[in-house]
């Protein structure tokens, strides 16, 4: 596979780093000389924009006057919380930053495999796969903190005691499908979505590419919405209470 630039970059000069981490987690590199991966290294550089950004804008916010970024980042906030409140309802808003990251994590990686000599992290399956775990473990997590374990897993058995193995064993696959789900989604996706606009910029290298590349935005915008919204639906089903 060819390496990126970047990938080439971190390799040559943080590949120790990279090493001892991988070791660490007792997942030592096949090639310990090139540790990083693209959509490893891709993922270092989306979250490298991410944090530089909020520093680019915090010295320019402004209530009277905000600047193009400022308004742009508190478009998607309300955004985002608008459709948690309609989603969760009432006490929607502490789940809102995260959201918020999933949304912006997932748009800004899709994203920036239009730039050239640049890859969309998100069309390796481990990116997807890792974020849709972050998800359903932050879903289950808020289930417990919301009404405790017991609570947590009434949700499992249904309303009809009578049903209650039947339903607990569904559940239980259903929720356990949602990781996969939402990792093929986004995974599959972003794939296919990179690899037409790269096949059409192959054959024709002038105005053609541009159709599916503005494609390609629209797919990577609604990637990032589906994923979040459907984190928000389970969210908003684990915390729910039965008199609700």
């Amino acid at each position: 596979m060819h390496e990126l630039w970047f990938t080439t970059f971190l390799n040559n000069y943080l590949a120790a780093p990279a090493n001892a981490i991988l070791n660490a987690a007792g997942q030592p590199a096949v090639n310990p000389a090139k540790p990083w991966t693209n959509y490893m290294a891709m993922e270092i550089f989306v979250i490298a924009i991410l944090l530089i950004v909020p520093l680019l804008v915090r010295s320019s916010i402004s209530a009277t006057k905000p600047g193009t970024l400022q308004q742009f980042f508190e478009v998607i906030l309300e955004f985002i919380k608008g459709q948690a409140e309609d989603i969760i309802g009432h006490g929607s808003k502490k789940y809102v930053y995260m959201f918020t990251t999933f949304f912006i994590f997932i748009l800004t990686a899709n994203l920036l495999g239009i730039i050239p000599t640049f890859e969309s992290p998100t069309m390796y399956v481990g990116v997807p796969l890792g974020l849709a775990l972050i998800s359903f473990f932050y879903y289950n997590g808020a289930g417990i903190k919301e009404q405790g374990i017991i609570g947590h897993l009434k949700h499992f058995a249904g309303p009809v005691l009578l049903l209650a193995p039947a339903m607990f064993l569904i559940e239980i696959i259903s929720h356990m499908a949602r990781p996969v789900s939402l990792t093929i989604r986004l995974f599959a996706n972003m794939l296919a979505g990179e690899e037409v606009t790269l096949k059409f910029l192959e054959m024709v290298p002038i105005g053609v590419p541009v159709i599916f590349m503005g494609m390609h935005v629209f797919v990577a915008l609604l990637q990032a919405f589906i994923f979040t919204v459907l984190s928000m639906i389970y969210v908003g089903g684990a915390v729910a209470h039965e008199d609700h």
